[in-house]
């Protein structure tokens, strides 16, 4: 009867145990009320009631939409961090089973023979020994280790899955990031294609004219020039386009050597991203929740050296039956124990707890500190790509008239060549300009629709409306 009070006062003890973690609050981070950069392409609305999903969808493209979905399927980088997110789930599981007992079932036999030589006796003796029985030990949890080690388990989980989440969202605009490059390219690439058709048909009429003594051989060798640097050009960006199409391979897991997709000029509508306020960003962005969760474990891992200055107790029970023969099963041979197991304390370590406190410490502060950095580098490429996304907005209404006004002088050089007013330099000019302008408005709505992909990433995924 003393025992078992005995042993429901400590199982008390274990339920109503200390615990050694510091209060735990993530860290404070100053949070603006606003974003710095807001304008006409990307308002600050706030989108509170938008969900994330499949966001690149925004762009209305099937082939993208088809490459998307294979990431999930084959993209060696997606399977290895979700095997990271099993390593985790496994630690967590492993640190959750500390808090139940442990029930272990022994059962041997065997036959023995004794020494005739042994102390105290003069011959030898052989029997056989026959014991099965259970064995069950628990350690009272009476200053929060093993809590906090589920505690820490389960934070270290949490980072884990955001993450899978982080790599996630990576890998989705990356590849949306190299498909639209592409399909910027393959819009270049008509352009060029147009451009070489039309510079050998005004090499044709500097030949023509050469040749009827209207023009010298100059015009001749300046249209030669002009056709050649366009093809060229034209070279060099099917260069880049391989490159981006074995990107794009690698990202989906298929040899570069299979891979391809058939060229085609696209034409893409820069999405207006809804930008959630400052203090909703730290909710949605993955590596966010991943460093917030890596202080909690830290917080626990303080918790968990701290107790290591107090003494564990561990109970233990057994019982089973043992003969060297006859009926095992019978009264006789039944044995039990009852009592705690084990109950340790260190006296003296040389300062190897302390230590061992002091590194928890440090890495908490070093957990701390990712946490803010994390942030502030999240509000930064918030308001990076937001500037970004505005400044290219302008640029392309200038580009825009630049390619128009280029477009017309083009067209009047030529006239005035052609009726001779002029010579082919005037071409050659006007040419190169309009060139040069077209270049550079695909290169920024391209620019322009990497931003929006940016944005989306940086706000921690994308948004479909309900409804």
């Amino acid at each position: 009867m003393r025992k078992a009070r005995l042993l429901s006062v400590m199982l008390v003890l274990a339920l109503a145990g200390c615990d050694m973690a510091p209060d735990y609050a993530p860290p404070k981070v100053a949070v603006p009320p606003a974003y710095k950069e807001v304008g006409p392409w990307s308002p600050a609305t706030p989108a509170d009631d938008a969900r994330r999903g499949d966001w690149w969808s925004i762009f209305s493209d099937p082939v993208l939409n088809g490459l998307e979905g294979r990431i999930e399927k084959a993209s060696p980088r997606l399977a290895a961090a979700v095997a990271r997110y099993d390593q985790a789930r496994g630690f967590a599981a492993q640190a959750r089973s500390s808090i139940f007992p442990s029930l272990d079932l022994d059962v041997s036999g065997e036959r023995d023979r004794l020494s005739a030589n042994r102390p105290l006796q003069s011959k030898s003796a052989v029997y056989n020994d026959y014991a099965g029985g259970l064995a069950a030990s628990y350690e009272l949890d009476l200053w929060g280790r093993v809590r906090n080690m589920v505690v820490q388990g389960n934070a270290d989980e949490a980072a884990s899955a955001a993450d899978l989440a982080s790599v996630h969202l990576s890998l989705q605009a990356e590849l949306a990031d190299d498909y639209l490059r592409l399909r910027g390219l393959d819009a270049e690439t008509a352009l060029l294609t147009d451009t070489v058709d039309a510079y050998t048909k005004a090499l044709q009429l500097a030949t023509t004219r050469h040749a009827d003594g209207a023009s010298s051989a100059i015009d001749v060798g300046r249209a030669e020039t002009q056709l050649a640097s366009a093809r060229a050009q034209l070279s060099d960006v099917g260069a880049d386009r391989a490159l981006l199409e074995h990107a794009i391979a690698a990202l989906v897991g298929e040899p570069a050597s299979s891979f391809s997709i058939a060229p085609a000029v696209r034409k893409f509508t820069v999405p207006v991203v809804p930008v959630t306020t400052p203090s909703v960003l730290l909710q949605r962005r993955p590596d966010i929740a991943a460093a917030e969760r890596r202080v909690a474990a830290a917080n626990a891992g303080i918790g968990i050296q701290r107790a290591a200055f107090y003494p564990d107790v561990t109970l233990g029970l057994s019982g089973g039956f043992e003969s060297v023969g006859g009926a095992l099963l019978a009264a006789p041979s039944a044995f039990w124990a009852l009592g705690p197991a084990e109950a340790m304390l260190s006296i003296f370590d040389g300062g190897a707890k302390s230590a061992a406190l002091a590194v928890a410490h440090g890495e908490f502060d070093e957990a701390a500190a990712n946490y803010r950095q994390t942030v502030l580098d999240s509000f930064r490429e918030v308001e990076d790509q937001m500037a970004l996304s505005n400044r290219l907005a302008d640029e392309a209404r200038h580009q825009d008239d630049a390619v128009a006004a280029a477009s017309r002088t083009d067209k009047l050089a030529f006239v005035r060549y052609r009726e001779g007013a002029a010579d082919y330099l005037e071409v050659v000019t006007a040419q190169t300009a309009e060139l040069q302008a077209e270049m550079a408005a695909l290169n920024v709505q391209t620019r322009r629709l990497q931003a929006s992909i940016a944005l989306i990433r940086a706000m921690g995924g994308g948004w479909t409306r309900e409804g």
